[in-house]
C-alpha cells in the first residue's frame, strides 16, 4: 500500500529516552544472535531485486529464489520485461502466488522504469513510489539493500516484532516504519529489517512464539503471555 504525501513528509520525534535505550539493547542483542543476518532474496541488480521484492508479496523468499533465475533467463532487462506479454508472464511466476496482480505490477512497474526513468531503478523513495506495484515496503528494501540508503521495510515479521516488542502500538506499517525510525540510529534500519526478519522466522514465529529460546524476552512485555491457540492471554476481567 502506497503511502500518503503527508506520511511521506512526516518529521521524527524525539524518542522517550528510555525507551530508545531498550531498543538500543534490543538491537544489540540481536545482532549478537544473528551476525550474518542479510536480505534473503537473491539479487544481482537493482532490478533484480525490485522484481524478486514484488514479487516476495505473500511468498516465502526462498519460493522467489527458485523462481527468480528462470525468470531473469527469460527476461533479463526492464525493457524484455516492459515488452513481454502477461498471458505468458504467468505461468513463469505462478507458483508465488497472486500471479496475475503480480504480472500485472511487474509489466507496470517495467514499463515506468523504461519511459520514465531510461530502464534505471530510481534511488529516491518519492520515485520509487510512482512505480507499479511499489510502496513503501518495496521501496525501502531497494533503498537499503541495492543502494546503501537506510530505510525500514515493515513486512509481517517486521511488524509483529515491533508490536510483540512494545516498540509500536499501530498496525499500520507506515507508522510503524516511522515508530521504529525514531527509536533506532539511521546507521541501523536497514540491518534492524534483517534482525527481525531473522528472528521472526526463528524464533517469534507468528502462531506460538519461542520466548523460552528468545534472547530479548527480558526485554519484551509480551514474553510468555501466548496462549496455546498462539493468541496473547487475557488478563482477568478483561
Amino acid at each position: 500500500m502506497k503511502t500518503t504525501n503527508a506520511a511521506a513528509q512526516r518529521k521524527l520525534k524525539p524518542a522517550d529516552p528510555v525507551e530508545k535505550a531498550r531498543a538500543h539493547k534490543i538491537y544489540s542483542l540481536l545482532a549478537r544472535e544473528y551476525p550474518d543476518a542479510k536480505a534473503a532474496l537473491n539479487f544481482n541488480t537493482p532490478f533484480e531485486l525490485l522484481v524478486a521484492t514484488i514479487l516476495s508479496a505473500q511468498c516465502t523468499d526462498a519460493r522467489v529464489n527458485m523462481v527468480t533465475p528462470g525468470l531473469f533467463r527469460k527476461y533479463p532487462s526492464p525493457e524484455s520485461f516492459a515488452s513481454a506479454v502477461q498471458a505468458e508472464l504467468e505461468p513463469d511466476i505462478k507458483s508465488t502466488g497472486f500471479y496475475r496482480q503480480k504480472a500485472k505490477s511487474l509489466l507496470s512497474c517495467s514499463r515506468s522504469l523504461v519511459e520514465k526513468f531510461g530502464g534505471q531503478v530510481p534511488k529516491t523513495m518519492e520515485e520509487l513510489l510512482t512505480l507499479g506495484g511499489v510502496g513503501r515496503k518495496t521501496a525501502n528494501v531497494l533503498l537499503g539493500n541495492a543502494f546503501g540508503i537506510p530505510g525500514i521495510a515493515v513486512d509481517t515479521h517486521v511488524g509483529r516484532l515491533a508490536q510483540r516488542l512494545g516498540l509500536s502500538k499501530d498496525e499500520d506499517p507506515t507508522k510503524i516504519e516511522f515508530a521504529l525510525m525514531e527509536l533506532f540510529p539511521k546507521d541501523h534500519w536497514t540491518q534492524l529489517c534483517h534482525l527481525f526478519m531473522s528472528h521472526g522466522r526463528k524464533v517469534c514465529v507468528s502462531r506460538l512464539p519461542k520466548c523460552e529460546v528468545c534472547c530479548v524476552s527480558h526485554l519484551c512485555p509480551s514474553a510468555f503471555k501466548f496462549s496455546k491457540s498462539g493468541d496473547l492471554k487475557k488478563k482477568k476481567g478483561k
